[in-house]
């Protein structure tokens, strides 16, 4: 039994460990794929993108093309129009007749033959009779297919030379990543993403379980905090830290989910429309600032590295001094600040209360933007979506302050 506890806190320990850099790498892995997933699609390849205008406009136009046929109605009329197009080519090709046979001798011999042979009179009587002739050739099968093939392959003439303007390598890079098919790829793509994500909330919680369990071993142990089980709940916080920095704490996605309307008949349809989409961990947030040109947004990325990292780490170690009195450090008033009274002023806790109330606050000017977003038009049919969601980071972080809290209660009442 005297060897019980130890045991038990190492092998958790040792658990706590490999599950957190099991949840760091898949969830590097899932920051990735959620990327891929916003990039394929995005509004600028889908509703802001000819290309995808002009696939579905065609396959409109070339239904439509199908259904052209001679109706009674629509013959009568084309009827009509013929005989008299007919009527000015006969008279242009008589008049151009007449003006060429009159440059010559020759010519105006064989204008006198057909000024004694033919009549135009009589050939314009049977333009009734050409142009039945000609609609019947028309509503034949055969031409029908060879006029609706001419008229698609002007259309598709067309479109091919109306396209994007602007580069798309990162986007068929990511589709040559998965598959030479978009759809197979998204499709691909999002099964790995749900996936991944799955197995990250399940680990979270159980490193959340594992450390809970190591800190109750402590609590219901009799007597004072002896040196194995403070670095053990000194080394669960700092995994709890560690991972919970580095993993995406907060996603922020604005879609729409749906657009369609309807144009001739058929349906114009759009689903899936990233219009806005982020996810980022407290060291990715510092990165980007740090990395800024503005001397302001640096300092505000030491600020935030240094209430999220530093303060705590400097609150671990103020704790190893107190635990062990090094140098007398329990009489010192830095020291006691760390340990004892900074969890009243901790800047960990007053970033978790932030990224707590920058999601509400996300969330709701997502949702109030959206909302607009459906009473722009009663013709268009639109359906949006706000995908913010806390992250499991997020949960890990805030079990790091709530534990770190517990810790240093223990720390005042069982420290030898």
């Amino acid at each position: 039994m005297k060897y019980l506890k130890p045991t038990l806190s190492i092998i958790l320990l040792i658990l706590l460990a490999i599950l957190s850099f099991e949840v760091f790498e898949a969830s590097r892995l899932n920051q990735n794929n959620k990327k891929e997933q916003a990039e394929l699609n995005h509004f600028k390849y889908g509703l802001f993108s000819v290309d995808a205008w002009k696939e579905q406009l065609s396959q409109i136009i070339s239904e439509e093309i199908d259904k052209l046929y001679l109706t009674r109605k629509t013959e009568t009329t084309l009827k009509s129009h013929l005989e008299k197009q007919l009527e000015i080519l006969i008279d242009k090709i008589n008049e151009r007749v007449k003006k060429q046979n009159e440059k010559t001798a020759n010519g105006r011999f064989k204008q006198s033959l057909i000024n004694s042979f033919v009549d135009v009179e009589d050939i314009k009587k049977g333009i009734p009779e050409y142009s039945a002739a000609i609609l019947s050739e028309m509503s034949s099968s055969k031409t029908e297919a060879q006029i609706k093939g001419l008229l698609k392959e002007r259309i598709t003439g067309y479109m091919n030379q109306t396209h994007d303007v602007g580069p798309k390598t990162l986007r068929e890079e990511i589709i040559e990543k998965y598959s030479p098919d978009e759809a197979e790829a998204k499709s691909i793509l999002s099964k790995n993403t749900q996936r991944t994500e799955s197995r990250i909330n399940e680990l979270s919680w159980l490193i959340i379980l594992i450390s809970a369990i190591l800190f109750l071993i402590e609590i219901f142990s009799p007597g004072k905090m002896g040196q194995p089980q403070y670095y053990f709940l000194a080394l669960t916080l700092l995994i709890l830290l560690i991972i919970g920095v580095t993993s995406p704490m907060i996603d922020m996605e604005a879609k729409i989910s749906s657009f369609s309307f309807v144009l001739f008949d058929h349906p114009i349809k759009f689903e899936n429309q990233i219009l806005y989409f982020q996810s980022k961990s407290v060291l990715d947030v510092f990165h980007i600032m740090i990395t800024h040109k503005e001397l302001k947004m640096k300092f505000v990325g030491v600020l935030i590295v240094g209430f999220s990292v530093v303060f705590p780490l400097l609150k671990m170690l103020s704790s190893l001094a107190y635990y062990y009195d090094f140098k007398k450090a329990r009489q010192k008033k830095l020291i006691q600040f760390f340990v004892l009274k900074s969890g009243k002023w901790s800047m960990a806790d007053v970033m978790v209360v932030a990224i707590f109330m920058s999601f509400i606050g996300f969330n709701g000017i997502l949702n109030s933007q959206l909302d607009q977003m459906k009473n722009y038009s009663e013709t268009v049919d639109l359906i949006t979506t706000n995908g913010t969601s806390l992250q499991p980071g997020y949960y890990l972080f805030l079990a790091y302050v709530l534990f770190a809290l517990i810790f240093t209660t223990l720390l005042k009442s069982r420290a030898k």
